[in-house]
């Protein structure tokens, strides 16, 4: 989500900072280590696994006919400046459900520009672009981010003790089950997010 929005929605979102709207400075980003990346692994495939084992109960009768689930995955973010100083790979991974008429709402995880552990749970909708192409589409998606923290809480326009106001414009093919995405983070970068809907 860098919805990401980056963003969605990084994004989806998405998964970097510039999801949020900042301007760059001249401060060096230094890695974060708050928790070992074996305990985030582990907490991320626990979550995961609890997820999906709810999924056979929640498929009778909660959501209806065109209702997608999807599973994102954001590989990769290209700032626009300095793009060797930020970090470039989000490790971005999250869930979005989608109504039939192209509402949703969705939760990411993933490590920020300045290596800190973020997330973006958001709302937002789709629109499919009929008159271009069929599959193309735009997506808007808004939401609270959390886990920009001191030295980089000013990386948000509105921030307060790591909570954050995230916005996140994309574009996206969709093809079949899968979808493909490129959410503009402000002016600073883009992130590029990968969805499957493993629901239909």
């Amino acid at each position: 989500m860098a919805f990401y929005t980056n963003a969605a929605i990084d994004c989806m979102v998405t998964g970097d900072t510039a999801l949020f709207f900042y301007w760059y400075s001249d401060t060096t980003a230094q890695p974060d280590p708050l928790m070992p990346r074996s305990a985030i692994v582990l907490l991320r495939a626990a979550a995961w696994f609890s997820f999906l084992a709810c999924m056979p109960m929640a498929h009778a009768g909660v959501f209806g006919d065109g209702d997608r689930v999807m599973l994102e995955f954001g590989p990769y973010v290209l700032h626009r400046v300095d793009n060797n100083g930020r970090n470039q790979w989000p490790n971005l991974v999250g869930v979005e459900w989608e109504s039939g008429s192209h509402w949703l709402i969705g939760a990411v995880a993933f490590k920020n520009s300045y290596y800190q552990h973020a997330t973006y749970a958001y709302g937002g909708r789709r629109w499919f672009l009929d008159r271009v192409y069929p599959n193309l589409y735009v997506k808007l998606s808004a939401g609270m981010v959390y886990g920009y923290k001191d030295p980089y809480e000013d990386r948000l326009p509105v921030n307060d003790n790591g909570y954050g106001l995230g916005i996140a414009p994309a574009l996206g093919y969709q093809l079949g089950r899968a979808n493909a995405q490129i959410v503009f983070l402000g002016t600073a970068a883009v992130t590029f997010t990968f969805g499957y809907d493993f629901w239909n």
